[in-house]
């Protein structure tokens, strides 16, 4: 059964992690508000409904609050079943998250650090960047299809989608 309670996005201009959200909530036909965060002032709002991290994406869904970006693509697809993200067979899901969270940790941490660090520290942060993309491509390709989780764009692009 689909939900009609009132659905709501916090999120911040210059950051690529509400995208995700917002990409999975219009590909689900999903009507929501956005809320725009300044991360360097923080609202009281962002701070009561995300007092862990103090960060976005925050997607209020009625009286539910969901924080984490990924967190939130995996709500969505359950909560709303029109245009599945993630494969509906169980090695499928775990290698879209398998490689979502390598992205997350190998590419976005390296790529960071090398935005904060100067010399030897940078180069390295940078290289390892690098190479996550340069294995990340190496193995989406293999599959010969038209997205990396097969015929239709789900949760693997759009969890990768803000680094292209």
């Amino acid at each position: 059964m689909e939900s009609k309670e009132v659905v709501k996005l916090l999120g911040f201009w210059a950051s690529p992690f509400p995208f995700r959200v917002e990409w999975a909530l219009r590909l689900k036909g999903v009507e929501y508000e956005y809320i725009e965060e300044d991360l360097f002032n923080k609202s009281a709002l962002l701070l009561e409904l995300n007092p862990v991290h103090k960060k976005v994406p925050v997607l209020i869904h009625g009286d539910k609050v969901i924080p984490e970006s990924f967190v939130i693509l995996e709500y969505i697809d359950e909560t709303w079943k029109q245009f599945p993200l993630l494969p509906q067979d169980p090695y499928g899901r775990a290698m879209a998250r398998f490689w979502a969270k390598f992205a997350e940790e190998k590419f976005w941490m390296n790529a960071w650090r090398a935005l904060c660090t100067e010399g030897e520290d940078k180069e390295m942060h940078l290289r390892e960047a690098v190479e996550s993309l340069q294995k990340i491509e190496q193995e989406l390709s293999k599959g010969n299809c038209k997205f990396f989780g097969g015929e239709s764009i789900g949760y693997l692009d759009i969890a990768l989608g803000v680094i292209s």
